[in-house]
């Protein structure tokens, strides 16, 4: 399984922007959800395409179908399609994250984004 992490790309310091400012510009309604260190979500999938945002800490999610992990901290996004099989461990820190679901097809990949590159 190959694991992706966004290159920081000097982007650390937009990590303090607000992400629910920035998801409410491009008209999405986010609610917020948090876990603490270590817990963990089984592989599921939705009906619909989700866009998480973590807002603080740390998440790492397995995208089982695709062969894939992805590391989310801080100011990441994670747009994932509908259909797609995830499951998930919370970081040392715990994390809170912010989930906005929109229309399945949105989304025609599960794509990472690196904070300041969205």
């Amino acid at each position: 399984m190959t694991a992706d992490r966004p290159a920081d790309n000097g982007a650390s310091a937009d990590r303090s922007a607000d992400p629910a400012a920035r998801l409410r510009a491009e008209g999405l309604d986010a609610g917020s959800w948090s876990n603490g260190p270590g817990d963990r979500y089984g592989a599921h999938d939705h009906a619909y395409d989700k866009v998480l945002v973590v807002a603080t800490g740390s998440i790492r999610f397995g995208l089982p179908d695709l062969d894939r992990t992805v590391e989310l901290r801080t100011g990441d996004r994670l747009d994932l399609p509908a259909g797609t099989r995830h499951d998930a461990v919370v970081g040392a820190s715990g994390v809170t994250c912010l989930e906005a679901h929109v229309p399945a097809g949105t989304f025609a990949t599960a794509t990472l984004r690196a904070s300041g590159e969205w």
